[in-house]
């Protein structure tokens, strides 16, 4: 007679065992999302369903259709501002994901940890400065009666603060901005996507003949390239957003930068200088379906949800 014949276990007695312990598990995990549901409703969800209701209604709360959109479209204000922020957001994403992701590779393959650590502490401390603070930084680094970079603003033909803040300055002052207080945080994520390829994979690369850089094209970055898009995304939505950077420069610069410099400094001035909030509204539906247009395509183009079903 084998053991399992003098001690035998029943299968309904199992789960019945096992039951309540998973009940209990579920019932934590509800209990751990629901403080984040709540904010997501009451600062994401609602607000979202508000401004909708704002843009297709007057101020006496009618229902208008589109004319809010076509009100705000046909703003003088309206084409450059959102022009500007384009412009801005190409310069932005393609230096935050090409030098993103080349140091990130540098300092994976490349150099001792150490190192690599010591680099992606430094890397990360212009993230700790809140907006407001990293701008005002860069409001004395851009003034070249004060810069301690001022040769270099002199080398450029720019001896002045009203030079620097010229427009067609202005889309790559906000981009190294953005990429200063930011590029730091994500260098620290793709270093560890990349951390979570396995060395076997690197391991049979090289045994292929292949070198760094060859790896890293061929091997890390496809790896990685659901963490990539996930980045260009996350700074594609908060680069829609601009709204800080110029408008302290703008009341720094005396009115050298429009007020109306970027879209979300366009639905202020409706808003809070023009009282119309269903205007105000409009603009921010736009720019919401213009970052979701962008985050479906670029999910799309990444097969990012595949990626990670595998």
């Amino acid at each position: 007679m084998t053991l399992l014949e003098t001690r035998p276990v029943s299968l309904p007695a199992r789960r019945r065992g096992h039951t309540p312990r998973r009940r209990a598990g579920g019932r934590a995990g509800y209990f751990f999302v629901a403080g984040y549901t709540l904010l997501l409703l009451a600062f994401g969800v609602f607000p979202t369903c508000y401004a909708f209701y704002l843009a297709f209604t007057n101020d006496r709360g009618q229902f208008t259709g589109i004319n809010q959109f076509t009100k705000v479209a046909r703003d003088y204000r309206f084409v450059p501002a959102f022009s500007h922020v384009l412009v801005y957001l190409a310069l932005w994403l393609v230096t935050l994901v090409v030098l993103t992701v080349l140091v990130a590779v540098v300092l994976r393959g490349r150099v001792r940890p150490g190192v690599s650590a010591l680099f992606r502490f430094l890397y990360y401390i212009p993230g700790a400065l809140a907006g407001v603070a990293s701008v005002l930084v860069w409001l004395f680094m851009l003034d070249p009666d004060v810069s301690p970079v001022s040769w270099l603003l002199s080398a450029l033909g720019m001896h002045s603060f009203a030079a620097v803040l010229a427009p067609g300055n202005l889309p790559w002052i906000f981009m190294l901005i953005a990429f200063w207080t930011g590029a730091g945080g994500w260098m620290v994520v793709m270093y560890g996507a990349l951390n979570n390829i396995p060395d076997e994979v690197l391991e049979a690369a090289r045994m292929d003949g292949a070198g760094p850089w060859r790896t890293a094209w061929y091997v890390q970055i496809p790896m990685i390239r659901q963490w990539i898009a996930y980045m260009t995304i996350l700074a594609f939505a908060g680069g829609t957003q601009l709204f800080v950077e110029p408008q302290l420069l703008q009341t720094a610069s005396l009115g050298r930068v429009s007020p109306t410099w970027s879209p979300n400094q366009l639905a202020y001035v409706y808003a809070f200088q023009q009282g119309d909030f269903n205007g105000a509204a409009a603009i921010s539906v736009f720019l919401l379906v213009l970052g979701l247009l962008c985050a479906g395509l670029l999910v799309a183009r990444s097969n990012m949800f595949t990626l990670d079903e595998k």
